[in-house]
């Protein structure tokens, strides 16, 4: 077991304060639990501590005591036990973790470790010159058919090679960081196998397949719910029909139901402008609403960059919601706004406008 201390005196700041946005997120944590068990809520207010400083300062792990009525040294015991915790302050563009579990050391995570002894520093637990970088060994990241793998903060990085690590560090190092894509580094989807499916190849026909199935199911049960009650009516004693009724005219047939409209035009004149595929390509994915297989199809109709979505017109984004087949998602997900903030600062600005990560 290791022993984790607190950083020397020297750089501990005299304070600390969850800013507002955190400080609603510690509420509702701490609103989770029954009253008398608010100190439960230790471990997530010392991860929102981290989240916000980089770090858990001494002073910040006496104010979520404070917060939680507790004495300082539970709130210590609890932040020196848990190696999620960084006791010391770690790199502020970048803290790389390198998984050394036995999957990630056969398929060449010590080369991964040589990258981050050469680019950052010699040791772990210690910032570059810059103070930007940082990073560390850990136990198993949870993705060992993508070995080997590193997290940097929240996300993951696997199918790594020692040349592609570099690549990101500088990257991360140039403030780019949000231009990498997390996961597979290879290509792969998720953790299909490398040399791509064996099964549920055709991702449309499989949909298909499940919608029909539940749509049969559906009509099935409506059918039955129909007949139940006429059954369990009595029979009604059979009546003449009445003379008039002969002169009545025949009931209209009903209306056959409308199809459901067409996909817009490739060639309408709404259709937002596409370019050609620029070298760095946005991760449209960070835009909420828009998933892998959406991101192909923006990609498809020349969409690479969060500056082409936030520029839309009401009529391109009707164009756009309409091919997709939405019904109006574009406009609830307020796509624009959400492509505006990440043009303009990345992940960090998009936390300033949303007070949040983008999903």
């Amino acid at each position: 077991m290791s022993v984790r201390r607190l950083a020397e005196a020297s750089i501990q700041p005299a304070s600390f304060a969850f800013n507002k946005a955190f400080t609603s997120q510690a509420k509702t944590w701490i609103k989770k639990y029954p009253k008398g068990r608010e100190q439960s809520a230790v471990i997530p207010l010392l991860m929102l501590a981290q989240e916000q400083d980089g770090w858990v300062t001494k002073a910040a792990i006496e104010h979520v005591a404070d917060m939680l009525g507790m004495p300082y040294i539970r709130a210590l015991e609890v932040a020196t036990f848990y190696t999620q915790f960084q006791l010391k302050p770690v790199g502020t563009r970048a803290h790389i973790q390198v998984c050394g579990t036995t999957p990630c050391m056969l398929r060449g995570s010590e080369e991964l470790m040589d990258v981050c002894r050469s680019k950052i520093h010699h040791d772990q637990f210690h910032t570059n010159e810059a103070g930007t970088l940082s990073w560390e060994e850990v136990e198993c990241l949870g993705a060992c058919v993508n070995a080997p793998m590193v997290m940097i903060f929240k996300d993951t990085y696997e199918d790594l090679t020692p040349e592609r690590l570099a690549e990101i560090i500088d990257l991360f190092e140039a403030g780019k960081g949000d231009k990498v894509a997390p996961g597979p580094q290879t290509g792969r989807f998720l953790s299909a196998p490398l040399t791509g499916f064996t099964a549920l190849k055709d991702e449309k026909s499989v949909l298909k397949t499940t919608r029909d199935k539940e749509a049969k199911a559906s009509a099935k049960a409506a059918k039955a719910a129909a007949v139940a009650p006429a059954a369990a009516a009595p029979a009604a004693a059979p009546q003449p029909a009445p003379v008039a009724a002969v002169a009545e005219k025949p009931k209209a047939a009903p209306a056959k139901k409308a199809d459901a409209p067409a996909k817009p035009s490739l060639e309408d004149k709404n259709r937002p402008a596409g370019i050609a595929k620029p070298a760095a390509v946005d991760d449209l994915k960070l835009i909420s609403g828009v998933g892998p297989k959406i991101e192909g199809t923006l990609h498809e109709l020349g969409i690479f960059t969060f500056a082409q979505v936030a520029s839309w017109k009401k009529a391109e984004r009707e164009w756009v919601d309409g091919y997709l087949s939405f019904h109006g998602r574009i406009e609830r997900d307020d796509w624009v706004k959400q492509a505006k903030a990440l043009a303009k600062g990345g992940v960090a600005e998009y936390i300033r406008v949303f007070g949040k990560k983008p999903v």
